[in-house]
Formats: structure tokens, sequence, C-alpha cells
């Protein structure tokens, strides 16, 4: 860059390019670093977002049109035997939950709005600036070279994630079942957790799959022929929605819990550069909540926010001003962690008793009233900053 750019980010995905756009907005010079993407096939990925991040992606008018965006009126969760739990929009006085959001497009969009951004310069490799964003998600090399450690508990499960035509429209409803399935070499059958997300805009009949299963049972199902596996799968979610042709390529991906130790820090070698780490670099969960872009998002208008109210004389580096974004940040994340490990515990607990327990939970819960309500509002991002 002609000059040192006031903020790196290393991290073009979607929390880059975010960051990077509202940051822009603010009169500061941005060096985004874009590596190459890696040869892969089909992008499969959806994800749900709520109405923080909705505002957010509207504000920088990146919000994708339909059939990109999929309203979600309503959640229903089945448990094991017989629980059941039923989120609804109108319940909120809203017009939906969140959104089904198709991963291309908004990636595509963000690309474009980042291009047409005099204050951003897309790069190939990191720039020295006062302050370095790392967005390169769970696999950083840069948070792994500046030596913070990554806490990871891993799950005895991977996600299984595809795209598939249903006979039924979905209506807007997302559906998520906690199911046990059987795995070779096991005598016991093992937790797994099935969702099909909307997609195709209202009215729809395509979903999202993601379904949460043993490592041991991955071999079975990515072996399986097209239809074969739309027919284990039609069994497992007991033809909610008839008759289902698989659209896309499968992916298969491990599920894990994980924190950095810390989230800011000085440079290597000088005392007037420092980092600070954003999205899945800093953290990753359990997608049973589907909360994980969300998080990612809530980290980027922290940060801007933090930077917004800075005092005038302190620099980007100012190691008080960034406690400020982790404080604020860790224990936002820390909450919504403990929520989904919990949720992933207590369904991987096998035998009666604990079948009980959490399905007589599930349907208390349901009735809970001020608890469901406020649990709803959580997930919509209602509480949440923009």
């Amino acid at each position: 860059m002609a000059n040192q750019p006031d903020i790196c980010i290393r991290g073009a995905g979607i929390v880059g390019r975010t960051l990077a756009l509202l940051l822009a907005r603010e009169r500061l010079r941005v060096a985004l670093v874009e590596a190459p993407a890696p040869a892969c096939g089909p992008d499969v990925r959806a994800y749900s977002l709520n109405s923080a991040a909705q505002r957010m992606l509207q504000d920088l008018r990146c919000w994708p049109d339909a059939p990109a965006v999929t309203p979600v009126h309503q959640m229903q969760v089945f448990g094991d035997q017989g629980g059941e739990l039923t989120f609804g929009a109108q319940a909120m006085g809203a017009g939906e939950l969140n959104w089904m959001v198709d991963v291309p497009v908004l990636e595509a969009r963000l690309a474009a709005a980042v291009q047409f951004q005099p204050q951003i310069e897309v790069v190939q490799a990191p720039v020295a600036a006062p302050l370095t964003v790392i967005c390169e998600g769970r696999a950083s090399q840069t948070r792994a070279e500046l030596g913070v450690a990554f806490d990871i508990t891993a799950y005895e499960q991977h996600a299984v994630a595809t795209r598939l035509r249903c006979e039924l429209p979905h209506g807007g409803v997302a559906r998520q079942w906690f199911t046990w399935g059987q795995v070779p070499g096991r005598s016991e059958a093992q937790a797994e957790i099935l969702a099909l997300l909307p997609l195709g805009g209202e009215g729809g009949h395509e979903v999202a799959l993601v379904w949460s299963v043993h490592p041991l049972r991955v071999p079975q199902l990515m072996g399986l022929s097209a239809e074969d596996f739309a027919s284990e799968l039609g069994q497992a979610c007991r033809m909610a929605l008839g008759h289902m042709t698989l659209s896309a390529e499968r992916a298969v991906w491990p599920l894990q819990l994980a924190r950095a130790s810390r989230w800011i820090g000085e440079m290597p070698g000088t005392t007037k550069q420092a980092f600070a780490l954003a999205g899945d670099a800093a953290h990753a969960m359990h997608p049973l909540a589907g909360q994980g872009l969300n998080v990612g998002l809530a980290d980027v208008a922290e940060l801007v926010r933090v930077i917004q109210a800075k005092e005038f004389w302190r620099p980007l580096h100012d190691s008080k001003l960034l406690r400020r974004y982790e404080r604020a940040r860790q224990a936002d994340v820390q909450a919504m962690g403990f929520v989904t490990d919990g949720l992933q515990r207590l369904f991987a607990q096998p035998g009666p008793v604990w079948q009980n327990l959490r399905n007589w939970g599930m349907r208390g819960f349901d009735r809970s009233g001020p608890l469901k309500n406020w649990m709803t509002r959580q997930a919509m991002g209602q509480d949440a900053a923009a």
C-alpha cells in the first residue's frame, strides 16, 4: 500500500470482509489479506443469521435477495422419546425468528462491496499496521504463529452436510431431531443431531442438511448412493418432508468446542502494533443452535463499537482499548458455548433415566413462558447490539 494502513485484516471470509467494510466507513484505511481459495467441491453451507446480523448486512447493502435468503418463521425440536419444543416468531410479535442465508451468494455480495470501497485495499500478504485483526477461521496459522493457545474439546461427532429437494414444502420451518444411530463396531447406538433448514425462499422445497453423527458412522453415510442416503435420512427424520433427493454433494467436517486463551496482544518485535482475534479464529462451537456466524458478526460489531468510542488520543494498538473488546466478547461467547455444549452433552447421555429427564425438560421448557421467550429473543438477536 502507498501509505501504511490503520488496520490489517487477515482473512477475507464473511467476518473479515464485513469488518473491513464497517471500518472503511469510519474513514480508516484497511488492508484486507485475501488468501487463494483452496480447491474444493461445491459449497453447500447455509448460515442461520439473526436480526442483529441482518441489520448489519442490510446497512452495508450486502443482504442477499430471495431466493438466497429464506425467512424462518418457526423452529421445531424433537427429542428422542416424545419430547418436543417449538419456537415461533408470531408468539414474539415478529415476522421471522431468523433467516437462512446461502453462503456463496453472501460472500459474493461482500466481495463486490469491498471492490467498490476505496478505503480498502485487497492484498495477498500481511501488511504492518497499528492493529491486525485475525479472521482466518478455526485453523488460523497466524494465531498459531503468535503463540496463542486454542483450547479444543473435540466432540465425538462429525457434521455431514448437503442439500436436498423435498416432496413437501418446508413452510419456513427449521426442524431438528435428537436421535440415536447404530455405529459400526459399537454395540450401543450413539447420539445424533439432525437438522433440516429451509432454503430457496418462501414456499421452497429445498433444505440444507446438517447431520451430526459419530465419526465411525461417517464412512457408512458417505459411501451410500445418493438414493440410499436419502432413504436413510428419510427414516431418521420420520419422512417429515416426504420423499427427498440430494441436490448437492456431501461434505463432512469434525465438530468441536474451542476458545482462544486470549483475544488480544502485542505483535512480536514491536510495542506499537497489536492484534485482536475475531470469528472462528477466536472461538468455535457446536452447530446445534445455529449461532456460529452470529457470534462472529457480534465480534465485528463490538470491535467497531470500541473503535468508534475510543478517546481521540488513544492509538488503535492501545492495550486498554483492546481489552474492552476482549472482556465484552469473551463473556458472551462463553455463555453461548456453555449452552450449546450443555445441550450436546445432555442428549449424548444414554439410558432411560437420561431419556426421561431430557424429554421431560423439553416439555416443561416448551410451557415455561417467560424463560422460553427470553431464550427466543437471545437466538433472534433482539438483545444484541448491531
